[in-house]
């Protein structure tokens, strides 16, 4: 590109945003123009079991095995059950809202893809570079941890004992983990392969995996006491507090489900099988984490559950379970392969669709015709992921996580609301913005509320009676105006569900620390200078192009004809 073009793309930077940003595409472009800009189709060969599989597969491990033991030890104590519990429930109205959008725009960009085609093609971008964000992070983090449990499993008890330290390197990214990268390498070369066949994997291994689980239940509650439970300190040492600021850390053990949404293009009968494949793994993980952590809890106490390989640890501790160390190592660690082996199926599709958008460059959304995998966008991302997993460590990666994925099932609930009503109702657009504004600001003021001690208590009240009352003046207010639910399956009860996950995403947003926020803002700044510089243009040059294809074509048929 010449200086020229680039000085005048800079002048016109203003122009374009304005042409671009708010854009939206409808479900037919989705499924149809924009789809068609990989070449090749994804291949259809996925059934509602499979989608149930990758689901679980995805989610069950993550969790358990990467942030049961910190929270329980550091934030709620033994009843780190109970923030599984709270952030189950805000996952599950969260997957309801990712339901109804992945049967009305079957393809695979997940939260990219519903936030484009209801507020526009910024808001898109930017709730989908945050849980793309999330994927990676989340993907080192798992991968880190299969090397504490791989260690576990041959018996090693040191947690950086097969990692390599290099001190001329600042501390906190000095413990090189070269299983970590060898075990991302792996999968990427799988999943470039064929999506069935890794597919079949997860299942394989979801089920040794589940069969593992039923073991550290049965043995945890076998062998462990229920006094645990209560000392010392209690049941909940660290308070409600403590409860609900663990839910905001165990949140991101749910973002599996949000994979099994991204598969859309490759399920035969998506209609039938994303409500269940969805909806149906998010309440069967929420069941097993809750089981998996009072069977640790009540192993040992809150205070000596390690940070490092919790399980394997409680075993080992407990004496003559030692035996049992190891099969926890092994079990975990194939869960951990089964859940990374399904995030990154995930993010490759959340990045190839971003690249149809031409939001990022092109050849990541390129399809391979033989084996029907967006292979690019895997490798990409598989590099990225080894890279981060490589160098920097749990604690550092923990810091950064969940609120990217609040933020898009944030987005998500407030777009299913604006689509039903707004979209395909007869609600009038500002009506819904208003509510969804008021909704915000109540939640916002519940949650800030809690934060303060003392007087500050009556404030829950207020605002929570606030947000009550909104959503039910919507309700009457807007029913009867919205277009009646299509053919396909729906959210029951709206707007009640969606505003739910609103509330709850809110609230839980609120609980993480102010590093979080602070990294969050970092990234946010880099996704909009990225939007900005690169995105617009490239979106509105390709936008050009088409017109421009569109009339030669015109003009050539005419003369044909």
């Amino acid at each position: 590109m010449a200086l020229r073009d680039v000085l005048l793309s800079v002048a016109q930077t203003p122009h374009r945003l304005r042409r671009r940003a708010l854009v939206t595409w409808t479900p037919a472009q989705e499924l149809n123009e924009v789809r068609d800009r990989s070449g090749a189709r994804m291949a259809r060969r996925l059934e509602w079991y499979d989608l149930v599989g990758l689901g679980v597969g995805g989610m069950l491990g993550a969790g358990v095995f990467v942030t049961t033991g910190r929270v329980a030890r550091d934030t709620a104590g033994p009843a780190v059950f109970a923030s599984y519990v709270v952030a189950g429930v805000s996952a599950l109205l969260s997957s309801f809202c990712y339901a109804e959008f992945a049967v009305r725009v079957p393809v695979a960009g997940g939260a990219f893809s519903y936030l484009r085609v209801t507020f526009g093609e910024f808001v898109g971008f930017f709730g989908g570079a945050n849980i793309l964000m999330e994927y990676v992070l989340s993907n080192a983090a798992v991968a880190r941890s299969f090397t504490d449990y791989l260690a576990s499993t041959c018996g090693v008890t040191e947690p950086n004992a097969w990692r390599v330290e290099v001190e001329a390197i600042a501390k906190g990214y000095n413990a090189l983990d070269f299983p970590a990268v060898a075990l991302i390498l792996l999968l990427t070369v799988c999943l470039c392969y064929s999506t069935k066949e890794s597919s079949t994997l997860n299942m394989v291994l979801t089920a040794f995996h589940l069969l593992f689980f039923a073991f550290i239940i049965v043995a945890g509650f076998w062998n462990g006491s229920a006094r645990n439970m209560v000392t010392p300190g209690g049941l909940a040492p660290y308070g409600v507090r403590g409860v609900l600021d663990g839910a905001a850390v165990v949140y991101f053990s749910y973002i599996g489900y949000d994979s099994a949404s991204t598969m859309a293009e490759e399920i035969r009968d998506p209609a039938r099988a994303l409500p269940v494949g969805i909806a149906g793994s998010v309440l069967i993980v929420s069941a097993l984490y809750c089981l998996m952590s009072v069977a640790l809890c009540v192993m040992l106490p809150y205070t000596q559950i390690t940070e490092s390989a919790p399980f394997s640890s409680a075993f080992r501790d407990k004496a003559g379970w030692r035996w049992a160390s190891n099969v926890v190592g092994a079990g975990a660690s194939i869960g951990i392969v089964a859940s990374l082996l399904v995030a990154m199926l995930g993010q490759a599709r959340y990045l190839c669709v971003i690249a149809r958008a031409r939001l990022v460059p092109a050849w990541l959304a390129k399809v391979h015709p033989s084996t029907g995998t967006p292979m690019n966008a895997t490798i990409f991302l598989g590099l990225c992921t080894a890279s981060i997993a490589l160098f920097t460590e749990l604690q550092i990666v923990f810091e950064m996580i969940s609120i990217g994925t609040l933020l898009a099932f944030y987005l998500v609930a407030n777009a299913l609301i604006y689509h039903r009503y707004a979209k395909v109702g007869a609600t009038r657009p500002l009506h819904v913005l208003l509510f969804l504004l008021l909704l915000t600001l109540s939640s916002i003021g519940f949650s800030l509320a809690r934060r303060i001690d003392g007087k500050w208590r009556w404030g829950m009240a207020l605002f929570g009676a606030m947000s009550v009352a909104v959503v039910a003046i919507f309700h009457c207010t807007a029913q009867q105006g919205a277009a009646g639910p299509p053919s396909e399956w729906t959210v029951p009860l709206m707007p009640w569900p969606a505003a739910a996950s609103v509330f709850l995403n809110v609230f839980l947003m609120t609980t993480l620390k102010v590093r979080s926020f602070q990294r969050f803002g970092i990234w946010s700044l880099v996704i909009t200078i990225f939007y900005v510089c690169y995105g617009v243009h490239s979106t509105y040059t390709a936008e050009e192009n088409e017109i421009v294809n569109a009339m030669i074509h015109d003009a050539n048929a005419d003369i044909l004809s």
